[in-house]
């Protein structure tokens, strides 16, 4: 394992930790609303910090993008540190066991490694550019089925940022008529994993932020898998507009979506 990965594994079992301690008490947690649908916990607050600590006390001069106390040394270092201490806030919240720890790092603006890590099930899936995808230490590959009618399609809906709801039902009532199903469980990580070992034929969501899908992102593309926007391009880290697939459905995915692109 790359030592740098190495690091983020240690992290997210630190913070995978504190998680699941408090999961065990769900009442006492502290609960801020940071817009409409979008909570932050003291938990997440707690699991971030163990995790920035970990990767600060082995590499001190790399940079922090994290969800809760954003960036730290963006453009200081070749090295940027993507996380986020709980995707899946919500589920968290409610004892619904879809959420995860998620941690990227890239390097030159390219993630490089990455760590999702599911504290509930206690499943780790990591990834090394060019090395492969794996969960628990065993290789992972996307599906293989390449009939839309017989795919599963992972989603999310729009919860924080309604504006593009018209759109979003559009793609949604047109992908649900052409497969087996869609699916929607509230951690874009664990989507994009499922993605990985083909638990899922495909993804897509909108809006997103570099922290629900660095890490995930990898992990697909090391698995056999194709990331793209929904145009088809790379620039789904910026825009948080993201498609996710094996080979053969990515591009009925992308056609299905594209009719509802300029509504």
């Amino acid at each position: 394992m790359h030592p740098m990965l190495n690091i983020a594994v240690k992290a997210a079992r630190r913070a995978g930790s504190v998680v699941q301690r408090a999961s065990l008490n769900l009442d006492t947690i502290r609960v801020e609303k940071k817009k409409h649908n979008d909570f932050v916990t003291d938990v997440d607050r707690a699991a971030e910090q163990a995790i920035v600590d970990m990767i600060l006390e082995a590499y001190p001069k790399h940079a922090i993008l994290a969800e809760e106390s954003g960036a730290k040394g963006v453009g200081s270092s070749e090295y940027e540190w993507i996380i986020d201490p709980i995707d899946g806030t919500t589920n968290f919240l409610h004892g619904h066991q879809q959420y995860a720890i998620s941690i990227a790092l890239a390097h030159k603006g390219q993630v490089q490694q990455a760590v999702v890590y599911d504290p509930s099930r206690n499943d780790l899936f990591t990834a090394s550019r060019g090395v492969g995808a794996f969960l628990n230490d065993r290789r992972i590959r996307v599906s293989k089925r390449f009939m839309m009618n017989e795919c599963v399609i992972a989603t999310g809906f729009p919860v924080s940022d309604q504006s593009y709801i018209d759109q979003y039902l559009g793609m949604l009532k047109d992908v649900l008529g052409k497969t087996a199903g869609v699916r929607r469980e509230g951690a874009a990580s664990l989507d994009l994993c499922n993605v990985a070992c083909g638990r899922v034929d495909g993804f897509w969501e909108l809006n997103l932020k570099p922290w629900d899908i660095a890490a995930g992102s990898l992990i697909v593309q090391e698995a056999g898998g194709i990331v793209t926007d929904l145009t088809g391009e790379q620039e789904w880290l910026e825009s948080g507009d993201i498609v996710a697939a094996n080979p053969k459905v990515l591009a009925q995915l992308l056609a299905t979506i594209a009719p509802h692109l300029n509504k």
